[in-house]
């Protein structure tokens, strides 16, 4: 009896100690900004004290005419963007990509610091790299789980400052397309046996046409190879939320970009999320799909006509794509004929 009545006290205890784990974010110290050395922004310094590392591309042959501010994807980080990072400056656009809370270089590599978190830099991230150009239009591009974070940061109640949204592959994979048991077993493992890693799903699919660039992702010791289930758990939570944001992503403008050969997020998924957005008007924006791209659209072979597209729509919102994605973005799904 006394060992029931200890093990009814103590079960409660147990789980709570086995909680999610969240990054702990300490109070602001500091006023955000961005560090330089020896004059080449190397990080942004945020509110808490936490420095996000940071890279740059400049046009190197002509005024610059817009901004770019990328987020890498889930287990990714800034080095990720350097082939779009060339490809846009090359085109005339300054490109920035910065290391998310948990990736790359940060502090607690491998621990999720909560959508709520990262929404925050991202907005402070806009708002330092919008007082730097303030006479440029300033885009924010995301790649799948970067994708997602802006796409919910957008609908919020304090959206970014952004005269555009560049969406590549966004991870819309949400619990509205899952399984209720695939929820139950991912929610259960989170709180009992959090700190376990995994491999996710997908990892063995190809992601790209560019087998070079999937080689230096397998080398790079920095990705992150192994996921702790807590972590999967929140990215999931993230995907919920992008995926209803897609009937609400009235502001700013945006553009969406899908391969066909999608293989890293769930098909299906993504084929109930296209309506939402297309029952959006054409003027809040437009799909790209193109037939023979991977989820890593921005590092496919077929990469300098995703580069064209996204120059041409930041240019002028309204015109035809000079790749046609856009005509099989208005009716196509993934992965179809």
């Amino acid at each position: 009896m006394l060992a029931r009545l200890a093990a009814l006290v103590l079960l409660p205890l147990f789980l709570a100690a086995c909680a999610p784990r969240l990054q702990e974010i300490g109070p602001p110290v500091d006023e955000p900004r961005i560090v330089e050395n020896d004059g080449h922004e190397i990080a942004l310094h945020m509110a808490d004290g936490a420095d996000l590392p940071l890279r740059v591309w400049y046009p190197w042959d002509r005024p610059a005419e817009a901004v770019i501010l990328a987020l890498h994807g889930f287990n990714d980080y800034s080095k990720g963007f350097a082939a779009p990072g060339k490809g846009m400056a090359r085109r005339g656009f300054i490109f920035y990509a910065y290391d998310q809370r948990g990736f790359g270089l940060t502090a607690e590599r491998g621990v999720w610091a909560g959508e709520k978190q990262m929404i925050d830099d991202l907005r402070v991230a806009a708002r330092l790299i919008k007082a730097r150009h303030p006479d440029l239009p300033l885009f924010l591009l995301g790649e799948s789980m970067g994708g997602a974070v802006i796409m919910t940061a957008a609908v919020g109640d304090d959206p970014p400052v952004a005269d555009g949204l560049i969406l590549a592959a966004p991870a819309i994979w949400g619990w509205q397309t899952l399984p209720p048991i695939a929820r139950k077993i991912t929610e259960g493992a989170a709180h009992v046996i959090p700190w376990v890693t995994v491999v996710p799903t997908g990892v063995h699919a190809q992601a790209s046409s560019n087998r070079a660039a999937l080689r230096d992702l397998a080398r790079d010791p920095l990705v992150i190879k192994e996921t702790r289930i807590d972590t999967a758990y929140g990215l999931v939570n993230l995907m919920t939320d992008a995926f209803d944001a897609a009937a609400r992503l009235d502001q700013p403008r945006w553009l969406l970009l899908f391969g066909e050969r999608e293989g890293i997020l769930d098909r299906s998924a993504v084929n109930q999320a296209l309506p939402h957005f297309r029952d959006l008007s054409p003027e809040q924006g437009r799909i790209a799909i193109y037939p023979r791209g991977y989820h890593l659209l921005l590092r496919d072979f077929n990469q300098y006509a995703v580069y064209d597209d996204m120059a041409a729509w930041m240019r002028d919102p309204t015109a035809p794509l000079p790749s046609g994605a856009d005509k099989r973005g208005e009716d196509k799904t993934i992965n179809s004929d």
